[in-house]
């Protein structure tokens, strides 16, 4: 850590100040730019981008069949297809062959014109994604078959360690790609082989014509993922890990083939989540984007077009101002749509921008919905009571918070724990309650709020482990009981939603092992004994810095290493950064507690969702549950992703 000023240095010359990283050194020097960060999901980053291109040859009709190969020690990827082979001729510009060009040079590549339809769709449009992979492995072999002949490079750490081979006669085309990640730039270079199947199982489902094969040689098994019947099967698969009947055994599909294509499937289920699942050119985008919002558009729109058409139906919503939520509340849907210049916020693709995407996906879904709610008038009248009941219920559980708030008046304050510093608002939609960790940072907190509706929980230590208890033997624990009394609603049986008393409940630990620790015994008690809180958004976890980066005038905050490097990553070359790392949030002054994470117009908040109750539920119960068994494999194959000088022992 760094607390001195700079010194200031009024010679400033090119010669001497300014630096230029040429060839795949910016990769190497500031990866986290390029692959989101260097812990496990970096690493594993480096496999899809590597997959990605060779199902960009599938997407033009050039591979059907894809191999993935993690092997033994998990710490190396081999990953092959039968498409085109990337070309081994020598570029008249650069002198090399293709083949290493594509490897050694950023924003080198075939997707960046669509000369002869060579790349109609694409999900790497940068050209850097193999090249970045490349600089960050400490060993990389690419064979290519092609013209009846068989090529290899050998490259270590994105420098040629030979020339172009050639190997001799071959049968067929493809590319095979050897990669091992380089362990001087990671934290672990330990593949997760259920992480790599998972992913890969999902591009099957998206990509129903391609084959796809993985082997495992740590494991001897070989995986064969492909899903012929693609979007429908899919679907009914995460209805089914969803735990929730279905409201109606129907299932709307549609697909559209022409340039502009798309695929959507989706169901209401008896759940009270959303679930939504989107794709850009078989790329999955976690935080979704234009066309999510285009399908989330032409739901609501369909399905009010056929209640305002269908006397029974606008019977059944008299009286009701039915909103999107209402509509979309136990949604399960998948939608996929093929983009011939994506536009995705960063490197690693996590949202889309086109922003004519979304009138595309919205037009398209909602006449063809329309279509299939007229002409399913049974399941469509099951839909359309699924809806008035969220609708109904959703409005019930705010009367009754009216008149729970109006009644109690300020009498509900005397049962309320002594620790608790309160809000004087009494409006859900704007109070808040952070649940922090000691009294030193809720002194921090208590300073730094807006008590006008932000309130603060302080707890004592880590609270008792509830995975595995009953709800009446939790509320035995001191700290979880005051937890309790101050959101207002009960636990387990005696749950009463029209009792929450904040809109929001932020659970704000400490960036490092204990905090983490706290936050998930948290998120074990909501997801057992408060679930509704959860399903209905309204717990969150904030995002304190760890890190204070002052370079000149301007202040950065970082919430982790990952981030911090990505700041770093965006800094002028001759920049020189006073970094600065909290200890933990009661160090913090309370001003920048307040301006970095209690303030919402500068916070960032992630909200607590569960995309699948039985992934959560085996989660839990891995990581906190009686049975040490699954707890002891877990930590056995993540004990090289630890940091020696983060542990605490």
């Amino acid at each position: 850590m760094s607390t001195a000023s700079p010194t200031k240095n009024s010679k400033y010359t090119a010669a001497e100040h300014i630096t230029a990283l040429e060839g795949l050194e910016p990769v190497r020097v500031r990866p986290a730019m390029y692959i989101g960060g260097v812990d496990s999901k970096g690493l594993h980053h480096l496999c899809w981008e590597i997959v990605d291109n060779s199902i960009d040859e599938y997407l033009n009709g050039y591979a059907d069949h894809i191999t993935v190969i993690l092997h033994k020690g998990c710490d190396s990827v081999t990953v092959a297809d039968n498409g085109r082979g990337i070309p081994v001729d020598t570029h008249p510009k650069f002198k090399v062959s293709g083949l290493e060009l594509v490897l050694t040079k950023l924003h080198a590549g075939g997707k960046f014109d669509n000369k002869d339809s060579n790349y109609f769709y694409s999900g790497g449009l940068h050209g850097v994604g193999a090249s970045v992979v490349n600089a960050l492995s400490k060993k990389l072999v690419a064979t290519v078959k092609r013209d009846g002949q068989e090529y290899q490079l050998t490259f270590a750490k994105g420098i040629p360690q030979t020339k172009l081979e050639k190997l001799g006669a071959a049968r067929g085309t493809g590319t095979t790609v050897f990669f091992q990640p380089d362990d001087t730039i990671f934290k672990t270079t330990k593949f997760d082989a259920e992480t790599i199947r998972h992913r890969l199982e999902d591009m099957s489902y998206i990509h129903a014509g391609l084959k796809i094969t993985f082997k495992n040689e740590a494991t001897g098994e070989t995986f064969d993922l492909s899903h012929p019947d693609g979007i429908p099967q899919f679907l009914a698969k995460l209805v089914t890990d969803g735990g929730k009947a279905a409201v109606t055994d129907a299932v709307f599909h549609a697909k559209r083939d022409t340039e502009d294509r798309m695929e959507v499937a989706l169901q209401w289920t008896e759940s009270t989540d959303e679930t939504i699942r989107s794709y850009v050119n078989g790329i999955r985008t976690p935080n979704g984007g234009t066309h999510e919002n285009g399908l989330k558009s032409a739901v609501r729109k369909a399905v009010n077009n056929y209640i305002e058409t269908h006397e029974e139906a606008k019977r059944g919503a008299k009286g009701l101002k039915i909103t999107a939520e209402d509509i979309r509340e136990g949604i399960v849907a998948i939608v996929s749509v093929f983009v011939q210049n994506p536009e995705f916020e960063g490197q690693t693709k996590q949202k889309l921008n086109n922003s004519e995407t979304e009138a595309k996906v919205d037009n398209f879904v909602r006449a063809s919905l329309e279509t299939w709610l007229n002409n399913n008038r049974k399941a469509a009248d099951g839909i359309v009571g699924r809806i008035v009941l969220a609708a109904k219920a959703r409005e019930a559980s705010r009367a009754a918070v009216e008149v729970t708030r109006k009644s109690a008046g300020n009498s509900r304050r005397l049962s309320l724990p002594g620790k608790l510093a309160d809000c004087k608002s009494r409006e859900l939609g704007d109070s808040e309650l952070f649940i922090v960790e000691g009294d030193s940072a809720g002194g921090s907190a208590k300073q730094g709020r807006n008590n006008n509706y932000q309130a603060v929980l302080p707890l004592r230590g880590k609270i008792l482990n509830g995975e595995d208890l009953p709800t009446l033997k939790v509320l035995q624990n001191a700290e979880l009981a005051d937890l309790t009394n101050a959101i207002g609603t009960g636990a387990g049986d005696k749950f009463r939603y029209e009792g929450l008393r904040y809109g929001k409940i932020i659970l704000l630990m400490d960036a490092d092992a204990d905090g983490h620790h706290i936050c998930t015994l948290l998120l074990d008690f909501f997801f057992r004994h408060m679930p509704e809180l959860i399903r209905k958004g309204h717990v969150f976890i904030a995002q304190p810095p760890l890190y204070r980066i002052d370079v000149g005038k301007e202040t950065h905050w970082a919430k982790d290493d990952e981030h911090k490097e990505e700041i770093l990553a965006g800094l002028k070359a001759n920049a020189k950064p006073d970094i600065t790392r909290f200890k933990g949030l009661g160090e913090m002054p309370f001003r920048v507690l307040s301006q970095t994470t209690l303030d919402p117009k500068f916070r960032t908040l992630l909200k607590v969702e569960v995309d699948s109750n039985l992934e959560a539920n085996d989660a839990f119960r891995e990581l906190l549950g009686k049975e040490a068994d699954s707890r002891y494999r877990f930590i056995m194959e993540k004990a090289d992703q630890a940091v020696l000088e983060e542990l605490d022992v």
